[in-house]
């Protein structure tokens, strides 16, 4: 991936949709846009595809400015080259499959439209469907048919709002392989707007976290969901983990800081700049909580170790989530993952007492 900002985006307002979002997208870099509903997601596509504009605003693409509104600078979306896809596709029911990418190529002369429709469509799979109109393709061709309209701009940015939400989970994971795919064929900045953290992690070089508008954090997906900057970041990106305790000292020597929480001394990863005895919220992800086997040792049992009881078990396939009530007043909960061929083997169930590792180096502080 080309280390180059190609899309500066700063968008500023009070109301009536709350804005104060800042974000940059390199060339061939996706990032996603993730915050409950509300958030502003679709009012900031819609601004950088011009057909928004906040009362303060700069976007930059690949060096031009698209709006800058100190220098009362707005160009209309028809001169942004924008690729965007809606979330509802936004297809002409009247016009065909290819009559609707034909109406994004008026850049070109007349003749050499059908021909160019007709390769942007196989491109995304769909030859021999091009005389089809909307109404009879199924939710899945219909957002390839928006992408293939979408590319027929020769985009210098892509724009996509919640394009998968309007299908099912395996024509999803088509359509996502397809966008993967296609990156690697079109190298421009893209911007995905998604309420399916999952779904951002899996495409995502990185993330935009939004909370009514506001960027609170912009990072790769595993600094995003281990490492976030606040405990409301935690919150919004669904970590279940949250607590609060005290910083008890720090050992430079061992790469650790001390954090007392409910009769515990935990060791966490190093934050020599918490001051001894602040307060502070912390994080765990359930992938470093390791249960201890009842038959022999297990990895990290010397390390932070607790004990409690388990109060909930729900099985998803190979996969069961475990909450565990951690022995203390009050008792806190824990949330982790174990597979569910373990949780047999363990006996595991409600009221059972088990032993957890709480691995120092998932153990993330946030003053």
């Amino acid at each position: 991936m080309a280390d180059v900002t190609a899309l500066e985006v700063e968008l500023v307002q009070d109301g009536p949709i709350p804005l104060a979002a800042r974000f940059a997208c390199r060339t061939g870099e996706l990032l996603a846009l993730v915050g409950p509903s509300g958030s502003g997601k679709t009012t900031i596509l819609r601004a950088v595809a011009g057909l928004y504009r906040p009362r303060h605003a700069l976007v930059r693409c690949h060096g031009e400015v698209w709006t800058d509104s100190a220098r009362g600078v707005h160009l209309p979306p028809q001169r942004r080259r924008a690729g965007l896809v809606f979330q509802d596709y936004a297809l002409f029911p009247h016009l065909s499959a290819q009559g609707n990418v034909e109406t994004a190529l008026g850049h070109l002369p007349r003749p050499e439209r059908p021909g160019r429709a007709r390769e942007l469509l196989r491109r995304v799979h769909l030859e021999g469907l091009e005389a089809r109109r909307p109404h009879a393709l199924s939710g899945g061709q219909k957002q390839r048919v928006a992408l293939a309209r979408a590319l027929a701009r020769e985009p210098r940015v892509l724009l996509l709002d919640e394009p998968f939400s309007a299908v099912d989970q395996v024509t999803r994971r088509r359509l996502q392989r397809q966008l993967v795919l296609l990156r690697q064929r079109l190298p421009v900045p893209t911007i995905l707007v998604t309420h399916d953290l999952e779904e951002a992690a899996r495409l995502a070089d990185r993330i935009c976290v939004l909370h009514h508008g506001r960027t609170l954090q912009t990072g790769p997906p595993s600094e995003i969901l281990n490492r976030p900057i606040s405990a409301q970041v935690a919150r919004l990106v669904d970590l279940g983990n949250i607590f609060e305790g005290e910083v008890a000292g720090h050992r430079p020597e061992a790469g650790h800081t001390l954090l007392r929480w409910h009769g515990h001394l935990l060791e966490a990863r190093l934050r020599r700049e918490i001051a001894v005895g602040s307060r502070v919220a912390w994080v765990i992800p359930p992938g470093f909580v390791v249960m201890h086997r009842r038959d022999r040792p297990s990895r990290g049992e010397r390390e932070n170790p607790v004990r409690g009881r388990i109060e909930e078990l729900v099985a998803f396939g190979e996969t069961t989530n475990v909450t565990m009530l951690v022995d203390g007043a009050p008792a806190p909960t824990l949330h982790f993952t174990v597979s569910t061929h373990a949780a047999r083997r363990n006996r595991l169930a409600p009221g059972v007492e088990v032993r957890v590792s709480l691995l120092a180096e998932g153990i993330h502080l946030m003053p």
